[in-house]
């Protein structure tokens, strides 16, 4: 099973974003798929989910309104809109995913089994 995620770059403040990320490697679909990011010096910090069955989103505070996820479930490929983009949303970006996680443990970085390698993003003030 691998998580593939693109879609980084740098741009200015303001500035729009679309990240994707490809699950391979597995015949059936996930539970549900997230975004999580890791600024320089902080921690990984979760940023939005989306279970599979039904489309339910969550997000963080911090992204709400700006940010939107969604899949495509035929190509097992999640997607995060990001829009209006400011300095503190540089960071690399991981995708996760997990076959059994409960709704209850969407925004928990440690309840998810599959990662991808990261892709970096960069907002310039």
């Amino acid at each position: 099973v691998q998580l593939q995620a693109s879609g980084g770059g740098f741009v200015q403040t303001g500035d729009s974003l679309r990240l994707s990320c490809a699950g391979s490697g597995r015949s059936f679909s996930w539970r549900a798929m997230a975004w999580f990011r890791q600024a320089p010096g902080k921690e990984r910090e979760f940023v939005a989910a989306i279970k599979w069955s039904g489309g339910t989103t969550v997000y963080a505070d911090s992204v709400k309104g700006r940010f939107t996820i969604s899949r495509d479930s035929r190509k097992n490929t999640i997607f995060l809109q990001m829009n209006s983009l400011m300095p503190g949303d540089t960071a690399v970006y991981y995708c996760a995913a997990d076959f059994r996680i409960i709704t209850s443990n969407l925004k928990n970085d440690n309840a998810y089994d599959y990662w991808g390698q990261g892709t970096e993003v960069t907002v310039s003030s």
